[in-house]
């Protein structure tokens, strides 16, 4: 039989070993970066100009879309019905569960004041309203809602209804969202309408409602052009949403984020290191996990460069460099302006409703 003390003195030395082996693989692998870890269940950022990825997250990760729905719904109301077209609302609309604009039967609205509605304060009751209007049926226009998410390109993705309400069998990836929000920034209207803040609108009937955006970013974000919000239990929070710095347009699409908070945090820092990327010329950085890792953290991969040796740069190469330069500089302040003249518009947009919002002591900070 091996004494006491012998066996804790093997104990010793492989606790020992192992602490060893430790340090010297710490200190042999190479460095990787945890700034980025990303909570959301799916993230996507993709050059908007080229569908390039710029960054993402189980991208293909089939999820609950929540309200996010809502950008579907609009693009196929609006390329199958005109703006001022009118319908009057169903008992059935009513009757759809929250969240709501507080639409009535028989209310007579326009195709414009239902798009403003889903969009801005995300009522599915509005959604609804869409659907019957343009299809006849819910389930008629659901049928296009799926063949127009096929003609896109978007091919993961099945919708069962058109507000996001859960529903067996209705899903869609982050990969899939940033194509239909690309799609959506094609029609002007659509573009107007997801980057209003705060709006008044009235049914045909005289009833006024007054939509303030579940977006918050448009508040603290000026690159922003708008996008959509989504919650619901089994989606969690979610968000698909579109920024231009000059000649720069990105799409961040977030899926299954805990709380509204990180939400927010998250996508203002996929937009900042996306823009990174664009306008300084950095590397791409992607890390996408296999779609059943939903819990893996995002990294910043490190591109591996062949070093050249110093060399002594001769006058001409010194004079063409300069020359390089001057021009990059220029570039970069002709993308200043531009992006200043756009914020500019955006906030001269919103001017007028922040009047009547001001007038009804209605606050409309985010």
């Amino acid at each position: 039989m091996i004494p006491l003390v012998f066996r804790q003195k093997k104990i010793y030395q492989v606790l020992y070993f192992a602490f060893l082996l430790t340090c010297i693989s710490w200190f042999l692998l190479p460095p990787v970066s945890y700034a980025y870890k990303i909570l959301s269940r799916s993230a996507i950022v993709v050059d908007a100009a080229t569908g390039k990825v710029l960054y993402a997250k189980s991208p293909n990760l089939k999820l609950p879309p929540a309200s996010t729905v809502k950008l579907m719904t609009a693009i196929v109301a609006i390329e199958n019905a005109n703006f001022t077209d009118i319908t009057v609302v169903s008992k059935r609309a009513v009757q759809v569960a929250p969240f709501k604009v507080g639409l009535k039967v028989g209310d007579r609205v326009t195709i414009e004041t239902l798009l403003y509605a889903a969009l801005v304060k995300s009522g599915n009751d509005a959604a609804t309203v869409l659907a019957e209007a343009v299809a006849g049926s819910e389930s008629k226009f659901v049928q296009m809602m799926n063949r127009k998410a096929a003609a896109i390109g978007a091919k993961n993705t099945k919708f069962k209804n058109p507000h996001g309400l859960p529903s067996s069998g209705q899903y869609t990836t982050t990969a899939d969202l940033s194509k239909i929000m690309a799609y959506a920034l094609t029609y002007p209207e659509l573009r107007e309408i997801v980057g209003t803040r705060v709006v008044e609108v009235l049914t045909e009937n005289g009833h006024a409602m007054f939509l303030k955006n579940t977006n918050k970013l448009l508040w603290s974000d000026d690159d922003l052009i708008g996008g959509k919000t989504g919650y619901t239990r089994s989606a969690r929070h979610c968000l698909v949403c579109a920024a231009e710095r000059g000649d720069s347009k990105l799409i961040v699409v977030l899926l299954g984020s805990p709380n509204r908070e990180t939400l927010w945090k998250e996508s203002e820092k996929l937009l900042r290191k996306g823009f990174e990327v664009m306008l300084n010329g950095k590397d791409q950085i992607m890390f996408s996990k296999s779609s059943w890792d939903v819990s893996s953290d995002i990294t910043e991969v490190s591109h591996n460069k062949k070093t050249n040796p110093t060399v002594k740069p001769s006058k001409k190469n010194y004079e063409r460099d300069i020359a390089a330069k001057k021009i990059e500089r220029e570039k970069k302040q002709k993308i200043e302006r531009k992006h200043g003249e756009t914020v500019t518009k955006r906030k001269d947009r919103n001017e007028r409703n922040y009047r009547i919002a001001e007038k009804r002591n209605i606050n409309t900070k985010g």
